[in-house]
Order: structure tokens, then C-alpha cells, then sequence
């Protein structure tokens, strides 16, 4: 099982990412996907989640309206689109697929990670 994240970089306060999470064939192909975050000296925080089809989706309150969650499933890949980015969404973003099709806000709803994604926004 393996996720392979992408996307990140250096941008500037109100640019925008796109970062993409490539899971390997069968590792989700019924089960929710998600983002977090980790930003330096902090916990992991919840960003943004999507169940299996895509029909449901939950986002952390201060980041609804900024950030957009998606995942293509015919090919086990989910996106987050980030608009309007502040310094203070800085930190590594991890994409996770979860134990079951639900896509709850805890890391503990997640059994397979990726290795992290860079996102550095410069005021």
C-alpha cells in the first residue's frame, strides 16, 4: 500500500496549490480519503475529507471556502485544491486513506498514509 503526494512548493500569500495523492491500485477503491496537516512544533490537523464516491465531504471550519476537496476514482487519486493560501497554512500536508468509507476528522479513522507534501506560503 502505498500513497504518493504531490504539489507542493514555495508560493506566495494568496496564491493558490494544487496537491494531488496517487493511492496504488485496490488501496481505495472503497474506502474515504483525506488531507492533513502538520505544521512545525504542532499537531496533525484534520484539512479536509471525501468518502468513497465523492458524494459526501468535510472540511476543518477555517478552511471552508479556501480549499477543495476531490478524488478521481477510477484512478485512486484525491485532490486538494488551495486557494487564497496565508503563511499560516504552512506546514506538511499528508493525504491518508481511510479503514472504512467513512471520512471522519480523526487521524485515527485513517489506516495508510503518505509521506507528506511541502507547502511554504511567504508573506
Amino acid at each position: 500500500v502505498q500513497l504518493q503526494a504531490s504539489g507542493g512548493g514555495l508560493v506566495q500569500a494568496g496564491g493558490s496549490l494544487r496537491l494531488s495523492c496517487a493511492a496504488s491500485r485496490g488501496t481505495s477503491s472503497n474506502n474515504a480519503m483525506a488531507w492533513f496537516r502538520q505544521a512545525p512544533g504542532k499537531e496533525r490537523e484534520f484539512v479536509a475529507s471525501i468518502s468513497w464516491r465523492g458524494g459526501s465531504t468535510l472540511y476543518a471550519d477555517e478552511l471552508q471556502g479556501r480549499f477543495t476537496i476531490a478524488r478521481e476514482y477510477a484512478k485512486s487519486t484525491v485532490y486538494l485544491q488551495m486557494n487564497g493560501l496565508k503563511p499560516e497554512d504552512t506546514a506538511v500536508y499528508y493525504c491518508a486513506v481511510g479503514r472504512s468509507s467513512y471520512a471522519g476528522r480523526s487521524p485515527t479513522d485513517y489506516r495508510y498514509w503518505g509521506q507528506g507534501t511541502q507547502v511554504t506560503v511567504s508573506s
